[in-house]
């Protein structure tokens, strides 16, 4: 086993639970410490050690790192676009002062790693739709997005002022049957298979044919630890990463679904998460990734329906 000690700060949330569970596999169960605000989650339980923690009391998560001999740290928690938009001075608060908690810690005990999501979030209207590049325009319009996109400069900031060696991945919108979403606006795609399977039917709170940047949960644990376990020689991008595995819309998982379960409908009734969706890419190019760390997905639209079906 690796003698790294880590830390994962949000691990009862959509990501945190499958990536604790993966990087307790890696690393021993008693090399990962796991740590939220809520009860522990379901599946974790009995898997490793587990503390309450607030990430915004920056001393309590002080004294955690030295206590625990802490060397990297995944900062998981935050308040994602659709829950953000309820109470935007929050959500920022949250998502900056989290993030800034653990980089200066980071900083002062010298930590080997930092693991901290951004998200296709960042992305605005004006950004390129198709293959949205890697440097391109970027004018967030939630406070998610705008949270985002100052967290991917103060991650580089660190790193060059500091040499805090911290990485980052823009997730698209990701789909599990594991553990329940947490507010985004990309939830419609996680949604879809548990009321196709309860009651053969969902409404779809954005439009038919809203394409959006789509990854399976497998796929993005993997990248997660493939980017963090990299050669620090083969990151060339400190911000994040642009990450990507397919593109879909609404009309087309739904008629993924209904290959397997033929009586199956969908219907649309459009909220103000539209608004968000539509202000998103339609596609990523993260050829970067490839390039840097040799990225490739494992899963596509037909090959996801068919494992989230069998597994719900």
């Amino acid at each position: 086993m690796k003698k790294d000690k880590i830390l994962v700060i949000g691990a009862c949330g959509q990501i945190g639970v499958e990536l604790t569970l993966a990087l307790r596999k890696i690393y021993g169960e008693s090399n990962v410490l796991a740590s939220d605000l809520r009860e522990e989650h379901e599946l974790l339980k009995g898997t490793g050690p587990y503390v309450s923690l607030d990430v915004m009391n920056k001393e309590m998560l002080h004294v955690l790192v030295i206590r625990h001999n802490i060397t990297q740290i995944y900062l998981l928690a935050a308040i994602l676009s659709a829950t953000g938009e309820k109470n935007p001075l929050l959500a920022w608060h949250i998502n900056m002062q989290s993030l800034l908690n653990v980089l200066d810690i980071a900083k002062e005990e010298h930590l080997d790693k930092v693991y901290w999501p951004s998200s296709i979030a960042v992305f605005g209207p004006n950004s390129p739709m198709q293959d949205t590049p890697q440097h391109t325009i970027i004018e967030p319009t939630t406070i998610y997005g705008i949270s985002k996109f100052a967290g991917e400069r103060w991650c580089e900031y660190y790193n060059h002022r500091y040499g805090v060696d911290v990485r980052s991945l823009r997730y698209p919108g990701l789909i599990s049957y594991k553990s329940a979403p947490g507010g985004g606006t990309t939830d419609y795609a996680v949604e879809i298979f548990h009321e196709a399977k309860e009651h053969k039917k969902y409404t779809s709170f954005l439009s038919e044919n809203t394409y959006l940047p789509m990854m399976y949960m497998p796929d993005a644990i993997r990248a997660t630890i493939e980017l963090m376990e990299a050669d620090a020689s083969k990151i060339s991008i400190r911000s994040a990463y642009n990450l990507s595995a397919m593109s879909f819309s609404p009309k087309e998982i739904a008629a993924e679904i209904k290959k397997h379960i033929p009586d199956f409908t969908i219907s649309y009734e459009p909220d103000y998460r539209q608004q968000i969706a539509d202000g998103w890419p339609n596609s990523m190019d993260d050829s970067q990734a490839r390039t840097d760390w040799g990225w490739k997905p494992e899963f596509d639209l037909a090959k996801m329906t068919k494992d989230m079906l069998d597994h719900i």
